[in-house]
């Protein structure tokens, strides 16, 4: 393998977008071929789109159409710009990408054919041109990713809960490996929560708030909106992170005495709302997490066939 390639972890939420050192929302709208501006605009097989903004509709099935496609194409611009002109002229990638651990097996190989159906890819993206040389496209389990960076700290049994966008996927970690048999997805994500905070905003102010305004919250712990829709996103989330762990209780998962890590983009709600301050309790709030995983986990991949080819 040549080791000129690079490897870009994509992590291809229902929400967001993230790789290393990016995130957008999952967004995605087919505009003119002309745009006025060019932020945020990819060009590809003739057609231009605006990526970001209000985020598409939850796709259960991800290669039911080109959608996830072309925002992966984005995210590997965004990537590669981020890396530096050098790592843009370096064009032959692996990509790693990831699916929820409860369908990994069922959908991991139709989700790596659509990414891989193009060996080649010419796009323009902001303006700027990329031919991408795609080697490889790997597939990992999703909560798994985002704690690859902790393995070495984990010992005994702890219980990985990986809150997304759609689902939140529970698994056991046993030894530092994950027991398959007792995985589990729960299909309340933040999006469910988000919708409850829109139905609370209507019935008690006849007002709706937008769906961006509840993530800046969420990711920012503050938003520019008068206190009373602060007051009920905050009793919302707080009534929706104690549920998570009644959840788990009733799964016969212990929340006082088994060690748990949140991973997700829900992880920083469970922190500030979930009122544990637990010692077994801990949290991976780094959204990027899954997609800096899969980077670590396609890297010992690739190390494994060079070495094998030497």
């Amino acid at each position: 393998m040549d080791t000129n390639i690079q490897i870009i972890g994509v992590d291809n939420g229902n929400s967001q977008h993230k790789t290393r050192h990016t995130c957008f929302t999952t967004g995605i709208a087919l505009v003119d071929d002309n745009p006025i501006v060019y932020d945020n605009i990819l060009d590809y097989n003739g057609k231009c789109y605006r990526i970001g903004g209000d985020r598409i509709n939850v796709q259960d099935d991800k290669v039911c159409n080109e959608n996830f496609y072309l925002l992966t194409l984005a995210s590997i611009a965004r990537e590669l710009n981020a890396r530096g002109t050098e790592a843009v002229r370096r064009n032959h990638i692996v990509l790693a990408a990831g699916l929820p651990i409860g369908r990994y097996g069922a959908e991991k190989k139709a989700f790596r054919n659509y990414l891989l159906k193009n060996r080649m890819v010419r796009f323009r993206y902001e303006k700027k041109e990329y031919v991408i040389f795609i080697e490889d496209v790997l597939v990992y389990p999703q909560c798994y990713g985002a704690i690859v960076g902790r393995l070495p700290m984990m010992t005994g049994q702890e219980i990985v809960v990986d809150i997304g966008s759609w689902t939140i996927d529970i698994m056991k970690v046993t030894d530092r490996v994950p027991d398959q048999a007792t995985i589990a997805t729960d299909p309340n994500g933040i999006i469910t929560c988000m919708r409850r905070i829109q139905e609370v905003c209507v019935a008690q102010t006849n007002e709706k708030i937008d769906e961006y305004m509840i993530r800046e919250f969420i990711t920012k712990g503050d938003v520019r909106l008068d206190q009373e829709f602060v007051d009920i996103m905050a009793k919302e989330f707080t009534r929706y992170t104690k549920g998570i762990f009644r959840n788990l209780a009733e799964r016969g998962i212990n929340v006082r005495t088994t060690p748990i890590t949140f991973v997700g983009g829900g992880a920083v709600l469970m922190k500030r709302y979930a009122g544990i301050d637990q010692k077994n309790v801990s949290y991976v709030e780094d959204v990027k997490a899954n997609a800096i995983g899969y980077e670590a986990l396609a890297g010992l991949y690739l190390n494994a066939q060079r070495k094998k080819e030497a």
